[in-house]
């Protein structure tokens, strides 16, 4: 399966879509924002920038990626007040994801979001900057496993759960006939066998550190980016929260597959394109690329709590749904979607009587030497 062609949060505003199913992204990233509030405003008092490039790398749609750049330019803005340094820069603001992404929802919400931040500024609060700055936003379709921007226009990186998805499902994991090594299982689980963990952790080091190298050559020397991702606490995948939710999710296929619904092959026929990293993994890939130094590397877990009536289970699943919809309909068809997911959520929410489920979130700011 082509990753680049297929893989996309789903998109629109529907009760499935990732607009309306974000909210746990949204939870962790507020957790960390006064890191990320931190790195722009040390960037731009020691660079102090006239015109001020910033990448939103999987940046997919809906109300986080805006209230992501208003983070941004207002941090800014309460920098430009403090040091009197009048008008703001200009904020080239570069929104990536893959080309199957729902751009046009992002851009149909600008005159809003144009307008709010107007409003803002004529609202007299103390973060507001006291002459709108000039805003330019544009979107850079493209994998971010690879060059995405021309070299050193941009100051500060900023990626928010994206980087835990692979490039591929790694090639070592299939046998010479094509056929996967790693059946009845969708990731890393107990009954994998030891080159299955070994080829996720290849394909992860191999795309991270392309991905460092790509953006090595697009910030200028001082810049800095500040980069959220699911992650593990240990050398151990299977006992990782994250990976027990993929394992719930293999139980869920497997009772649809005992009704009927769906064809055991399938399942054998399909893994995902996921690797849960550890700190010292994160760590000694930044090392050996040498582009950056880690500036600051925090582990964080989220209250499992949900909003509103909704259990914690089913507000996982609709989430999960969100990110892994355009995979799943792809290769099982869509028609299972509901009853898949319907699953899962019950089977988190008994998972969570029974024992501790804590998918663990890494923030990481490196700076560019």
């Amino acid at each position: 399966m082509d990753v680049e062609k297929v893989f996309h949060m789903t998109g629109g505003v529907g009760d499935s879509s990732y607009a309306r199913n974000s909210s746990l992204q949204k939870k962790g990233s507020d957790m960390v924002k006064h890191i990320t509030i931190e790195a722009i405003q040390e960037v731009y008092v020691k660079l102090a920038p006239k015109s001020i490039g910033i990448a939103d790398l999987g940046c997919s749609s809906g109300q986080n990626t805006l209230s992501t750049i208003k983070t941004l330019v207002d941090a800014v803005g309460e920098t430009c007040q403090v040091l009197s340094t009048y008008p703001p820069p200009e904020f080239r603001i570069y929104l990536n994801d893959l080309p199957t992404n729902d751009f046009n929802a992002i851009f149909k919400s600008l005159p809003d979001f144009y307008k709010e931040l107007k409003e803002h500024k004529h609202s007299g609060t103390t973060s507001t900057i006291s002459c709108s700055p000039a805003i330019y936003i544009a979107a850079y379709p493209g994998t971010f496993y690879g060059r995405l921007f021309p070299d050193k226009c941009l100051h500060f990186i900023y990626s928010s759960y994206s980087l835990h998805w692979l490039s591929r499902v790694p090639v070592a994991i299939y046998d010479k006939e094509g056929e996967s090594v790693n059946k009845g299982s969708i990731y890393i689980s107990e009954s994998s066998p030891p080159e299955v963990s070994q080829a996720y952790h290849r394909q992860f080091q191999e795309d991270f550190n392309l991905f460092l190298r790509s953006r090595s050559g697009e910030l200028v020397s001082g810049g800095c980016a500040v980069l959220i991702l699911l992650g593990r606490s240990g050398s151990n995948h299977v006992d990782s929260g994250i990976s027990f939710l993929w394992k719930i999710l293999s139980r869920s296929f497997k009772i649809l597959i005992s009704k009927g619904q769906v064809e055991e092959k399938r399942l054998d026929e399909y893994d995902v394109h996921f690797y849960a990293a550890s700190e010292d993994e994160i760590r000694n890939e930044v090392s050996k690329e040498g582009s950056f130094v880690v500036d600051r590397l925090e582990m964080f877990e989220m209250e499992k709590k949900a909003e509103g009536e909704m259990s914690y289970g089913t507000a996982v699943a609709m989430a999960v749904r969100a990110i892994q919809e355009s995979m799943i309909s792809h290769h099982f068809g869509e028609e299972i979607l509901d009853s898949l997911f319907d699953m899962f959520g019950k089977l988190v929410d008994e998972e969570l009587g029974l024992q501790e489920i804590s998918p663990i979130s890494f923030v990481v700011g490196l700076k560019k030497l």
